[in-house]
C-alpha cells in the first residue's frame, strides 16, 4: 500500500456570553461575519449575583485544511 496525504477539516466551537444588550449582538454578528454558523438556540438566563439577565449562543466553523489542537485559538478564527 503506498502512503498518502489526508488532509483533516478543523471543526471548531465557541460559546459566547454577554450581557443583554448590543454588545452581545455585536458578538454574535462579528462571529457571524467571520464565517461562524450559529449552532442550537439562544439561551437567557439570570445572573443572581450580576442581577441582569445574560445571553449565549453557540456558534461552529469548519476550516479546511487545519488541525485542531489544544492551543488553538478559537478567537484567531
Amino acid at each position: 500500500m503506498g502512503t498518502y496525504d489526508r488532509t483533516w477539516d478543523m471543526k471548531l466551537y465557541r460559546f459566547l456570553t454577554g450581557p443583554d444588550d448590543a454588545s452581545f449582538c455585536h458578538k454574535v454578528t462579528a462571529a457571524l461575519n467571520k464565517g461562524w454558523h450559529l449552532f442550537g438556540s439562544p439561551t437567557y438566563a439570570y445572573d443572581k449575583k450580576a442581577k441582569t439577565m445574560r445571553c449565549g449562543q453557540a456558534v461552529v466553523k469548519d476550516v479546511d485544511g487545519q488541525e485542531y489542537g489544544p492551543d488553538t485559538k478559537l478567537s484567531d478564527w
